[in-house]
């Protein structure tokens, strides 16, 4: 049976459910280097993680031309090829969480700005694929968070209302995708976004990890 009305969970990937962080740090600097840019500290590179690739670039160089923001993403796309997947590590409360799901009969889709297949990769390496019944990723929709698409697209093909769906992820743009789709909103402190912040932007948030997401929706 369902957790109260919630039929669907939706879920950000990259420091939602995975630590990929120290393979977009080393795929960013990639890129940027090859560009010919100056190293980006680590935690400027950590406060975009969840963004598009065109918007990482601008966010972090400042150059708006959108010929060099794809040149960033081509780049980045090409280091990850051989670095993501095996650097990328499922937090370890996942796999139950997603187990105490299934069996609840909620539904489970990852919705994300990273690349679908990169996510299939991780997650088939985590043997967890089974446990996600949609996933929507950025060659999916032409435009991403903090636009609402990826997220109504994934609750088309679960075929959930947007009332009985929640979106969990760990950054500000997810909170405004989920608003913008009419969904409810959970953050997570894996991000950089603490307690303290998720509150001051009126959003309810986990006390500590995702493995404490279940009360919340109930």
């Amino acid at each position: 049976m369902a957790v109260g009305h919630v039929e669907a969970i939706l879920f950000d990937f990259d420091l939602t459910l995975a630590d990929s962080a120290s393979g977009i740090v080393e795929c960013t600097r990639y890129a940027l280097r090859a560009m010919g840019f100056a190293e980006v500290e680590s935690g400027r590179i950590h406060s975009v993680i969840g963004l598009p690739l065109q918007a990482m670039f601008r966010t972090l160089t400042g150059n708006g031309e959108a010929e060099r923001a794809d040149e960033f993403a081509r780049l980045f796309v090409e280091r990850a090829d051989e670095v993501m997947v095996s650097s990328t590590r499922i937090y370890p409360e996942v796999p139950d969480l997603f187990e105490r799901l299934r069996a609840e009969g909620i539904k489970v889709a990852i919705v994300s700005s990273k690349f679908r297949y990169r996510i299939e990769a991780i997650l088939n390496v985590a043997r967890l694929r089974p446990l996600v019944d949609v996933i929507v990723g950025a060659e999916d929709v032409q435009r991403h968070k903090p636009h609402p698409d990826a997220i109504v697209l994934a609750l088309t093909q679960l075929r959930v209302a947007a009332a009985s769906a929640v979106y969990v992820g760990d950054h500000p743009v997810d909170a405004d995708a989920a608003r913008a789709a009419g969904v409810s909103f959970i953050g997570v402190l894996s991000g950089t976004m603490s307690g303290e912040r998720w509150s001051a932007r009126g959003e309810r948030c986990v006390a500590k990890h995702i493995g404490e997401l279940i009360p919340l929706v109930r």
